[in-house]
C-alpha cells in the first residue's frame, strides 16, 4: 500500500520475534503481523526501537521487514526504520527497505557523536533525495543525543523533507509546541504545512497527544493490545474523551508489565521488550520470548508479574 494520504491512528512499531537459535522466527512474526491488522491498527512500523533494530544485523533486518511487508499484502501501509548511526549506513538501510517494498522511512538524526542542527538537516535532505519514499523523523533524544525543535522540523516539512514525526523524546510540552508551530489543534489543516503527520510515542499519554492535535501514536505496547489503542484513537476521534481516558487508563495500567524485571538485575530495555515479548507468547501469539543478546530474558517470577497484569487488562493469558 503506497503512503498517499497523510499518516495516522495507531501505529505499532512491530516486535521482532525469535526462535530458540536466536534468529528472526518469521512465523511468529508472520503471525503478530496478523495479530495486529485484525487488530485494527492504521499502519506497522517496522525495525523501531521495540523491534531491537540496532540489535540485530543486517541479514536479519532485511528478513524481518521482507516479512513484515510480505504478511502484511497491503492492508496498512509499512514504515520501514533505518536507524543508524551515518547518513551513508542510513541511505544503504533505505536502498534496501525501498527494494523490500517498504511504503515510508523512519529516521533518526546521526547518533555517536553529536551533531548541529545544520548536519540533521543535511542528514535528513540526503536521504529524502537519495531514496525517493516519505520520510518520517524519529525523535528520540534519549538515544541519539539531539532533540529536534519544532522550528527544524517546521523546517524540513515546509520543504518536503519530512512527511511527518514519531516524537519519543518525552517532552509533552514540546510535542504541544509543535502542534502550535505547524498551526494549532483547530488550525493544522490551514497551517503551513497541512499534509504532515505528528505521531506520538507514548503509549500512556495518547488521549492528551490526541486532544493537543497530534494525529495518531505509536505505541510498542500497542503489540499486545492493538485493539485498545485503536478504541482509544477511536473514542478521541468521536470526541467521547471519557472512553479514550477510560481506555487509556486501562492501557496504563497493562502497560506496567515493563518492569517486570528488577531494575536491580536487568536493564530496561531487557525488562520492557521482554515483558512485550512474553505477554505475546502468554497470548499465543509468538512462540518465544526472547530477545536479543546481550539484553536477558525475564524469569519465571516476573513472566508471573506480566501474566497477572494480562489478566488485570482483560487479556486471559492461553499458555
Amino acid at each position: 500500500m503506497s503512503l498517499t494520504a497523510p499518516l495516522h491512528g495507531v501505529v505499532p512499531p512491530v516486535c521482532t520475534p525469535l526462535d530458540a537459535r536466536g534468529e528472526v522466527d518469521t512465523a511468529s512474526l508472520t503471525r503478530l503481523v496478523g495479530h495486529l491488522v485484525d487488530g485494527g491498527v492504521h499502519g506497522l512500523f517496522a525495525l523501531g526501537s521495540t523491534s531491537e533494530a540496532v540489535y540485530l544485523t543486517d541479514a536479519q533486518r532485511s528478513l524481518a521487514l521482507e516479512t513484515v511487508v510480505t504478511a502484511t499484502a497491503g492492508r496498512v501501509p509499512v514504515l520501514a526504520g533505518v536507524i543508524d548511526t551515518t547518513t551513508p549506513r542510513v541511505v544503504q538501510h533505505a536502498r534496501i527497505a525501498r527494494e523490500l517494498g517498504a511504503d515510508a522511512l523512519v529516521a533518526t538524526a546521526p547518533f555517536y557523536t553529536r551533531t548541529h542542527p545544520k548536519e540533521i538537516a543535511g542528514h535528513f535532505r540526503r536521504l529524502r533525495a537519495d531514496v525517493d519514499l516519505p520520510l518520517f523523523a524519529y525523535d528520540i533524544p534519549v538515544a541519539v543525543h539531539a532533540k529536534l525543535s519544532a522550528a527544524l522540523v517546521r523546517e524540513l516539512a515546509e520543504d518536503g523533507t519530512l512527511a511527518g514525526l514519531k516524537d519519543s523524546s518525552g517532552d509533552e510540552g514540546g510535542l504541544r509546541r509543535l502542534v502550535v508551530e505547524l498551526g494549532g489543534r483547530e488550525g493544522r489543516a490551514r497551517g503551513p504545512v497541512p499534509h504532515f503527520s505528528v505521531l506520538t510515542g507514548s503509549e500512556l499519554t495518547v488521549d492528551a497527544a490526541l486532544l493537543a492535535g497530534a494525529d495518531g501514536v505509536v505505541p510498542g505496547l500497542g503489540n499486545v493490545d492493538p485493539a485498545g489503542y485503536v478504541r482509544l484513537y477511536d473514542a478521541a476521534r468521536a470526541g467521547d474523551w471519557t472512553l479514550a481516558a477510560r481506555e487509556q487508563e486501562r492501557l496504563i495500567e497493562l502497560f506496567a508489565m515493563v518492569d517486570a524485571g528488577p531494575e536491580h538485575e536487568m536493564g530496561r530495555s531487557s525488562s520492557a521488550l521482554g515483558s512485550f515479548k512474553e505477554a505475546l507468547r502468554l497470548l499465543g501469539v509468538v512462540d518465544h520470548g526472547a530477545t536479543v543478546f546481550p539484553q536477558l530474558p525475564l524469569s519465571a517470577g516476573s513472566v508471573a508479574f506480566v501474566a497477572e497484569r494480562l489478566r488485570g487488562a482483560g487479556l486471559p493469558p492461553v499458555r
